[in-house]
């Protein structure tokens, strides 16, 4: 394996780092306006009970579904202008919406009603020997921003999770999803108004463009937390621009490792699932490294079947000799190994054995996902313990790396990152805790 130092993995073709230049000031001026109204609707949402929430999810989700013809003919303008504009295919995927994907987002939101409250949950508790009792308990973050592109479920998702831990929502979700968030925001805005809750919950700044992003990153004092969710360079220019809090959610260069006990019959579904089951999502395996005892065996049968399914594989020189005479291995390089595709590409490595694995994920993973397939216990372990990622999959596929799969409803985002929040980012993470401490008179000496 060559010893360069990494590359950053490419961004996402139709995916801009906004610019770092200040926002005018009249944009500006109307971005904390909107920040300002988002901090009034949060003190209404930090005091309202489940129920009434509760019941808000549902009405977003009933009008969502009401208003699919109208998504659609949005959703379908902008499709059309990204084709135009080029827009990468898998990008695309993301954009698309239909009858069946609205409706998937709707009952999504149905599913978080269905979730605990986290507000209000005790986190610890004790009572000193001076008799104050303490507790820690988990209340809303407040006013919590995203920046996105062609994803409007994540309008939804994002809208949906901040209402039900107690938080108001601005979404920057970009140009190339600008009719169907218009259309979106309208609806879960009129909705919420429905149930008796402040519109202003839900807002987009989209109509500001990128300088209206940049005043949102800027927003110091009036943001609580910003998510950016993209490109490695969307992301790395708001980490490193933002002065509001930021989450940092990774791109995912994610690895499916076979290891020499792998069971072939196990292994190949689980490979192909990683990779073709959706490529233009951040969970997607993107790297296969396959130890060498097991090679022989598995490759040349994995590598006819990714090949059917439309995969062009990028391999060293150990796959391209294992490699049946019809798939054709193009000779994979150092920005194989550090590239999220999002496409129908994916690098292949045979490892001498589960050190060099380790070695490679440790080298180029952006600590996302990385899944073992074995049947030893012992590599398995070594595995869990050694792969320094945000979540570490055993013998199923990368996909299921993802906030609906894992139980905690729709995500706003995978962390990366290791403090507050790591992995799938649900309702727990949009929270943080505050101390209540009762006493009865206590003084300090």
């Amino acid at each position: 394996m060559s010893t360069a130092t990494p590359l950053h993995p490419a961004p996402e073709p139709a995916e801009h780092a906004e610019p770092a230049d200040a926002a005018p000031p009249g944009v500006e001026d109307a971005v904390r306006a909107v920040a300002r109204r988002a901090r009034v609707a949060a003190r209404v949402l930090a005091g309202a009970t489940r129920a009434t929430k509760d019941a808000a999810l549902h009405a977003m989700a009933d009008a969502l579904v009401a208003a699919t013809p109208e998504i659609v003919s949005a959703n379908a303008v902008d499709l059309e202008r990204g084709q135009a504009d080029g827009v990468s295919a898998g990008l695309l995927d993301r954009l698309a919406l239909d009858p069946q994907r609205i409706g998937a987002i709707a009952q999504a939101l149905r599913d978080l009603a269905a979730l605990p409250d986290p507000v209000g949950e005790v986190v610890r508790g004790s009572t000193l020997p001076n008799g104050l009792r303490l507790r820690q308990v988990r209340v809303p973050l407040g006013v919590v921003g995203m920046i996105y592109e062609a994803r409007p479920n994540v309008t939804v998702d994002a809208a949906g999770l901040a209402l039900k831990s107690g938080n108001a929502a601005i979404l920057r979700g970009g140009s190339a999803a600008s009719g169907s968030n218009t259309v979106i925001v309208g609806v879960l805005a009129a909705a919420l108004e429905s149930v008796g809750l402040p519109a202003d919950a839900v807002q987009s700044i989209d109509s500001y463009g990128r300088p209206g992003a940049v005043a949102l990153m800027h927003a110091r004092g009036l943001v609580d937390l910003l998510v950016p969710r993209g490109g490695a360079d969307l992301i790395q220019t708001v980490v490193r621009e933002a002065t509001v809090p930021v989450v940092e959610t990774g791109v995912g260069n994610c690895h499916v490792y076979v290891d020499a006990s792998a069971d072939p019959a196990m292994a190949l579904p689980i490979l192909l699932n990683s990779k073709t089951q959706r490529v233009g999502v951040c969970n997607a395996a993107e790297t296969l490294l396959v130890h060498a005892d097991a090679a022989p065996g598995f490759l040349p049968s994995a590598l006819a079947a990714l090949s059917a399914a439309g995969v062009v594989i990028h391999g060293d020189e150990r796959t391209a000799a294992l490699a049946p005479a019809d798939v054709a291995v193009v000779p994979a390089t150092d920005v194989d190994w550090a590239t999220e595709y999002l496409s129908l590409d994916l690098a292949v490595r045979v490892v001498d054995d589960i050190d060099q694995a380790v070695e490679h994920i440790r080298t180029w993973s952006s600590g996302h996902t990385e899944a073992i397939v074995t049947r030893d216990l012992a590599s398995s372990e070594r595995f869990v313990a050694d792969v320094d990622s945000a979540a570490v999959i055993v013998n199923a596929s990368t996909r299921f790396t993802d906030g609906g799969q894992f139980g905690l409803g729709a995500e706003i985002g995978i962390s990366t990152q290791k403090m507050h929040a790591r992995g799938p980012m649900g309702l727990p993470e949009l929270t943080t805790t505050q101390w209540v401490v009762h006493g009865e008179g206590q003084i300090r000496a």
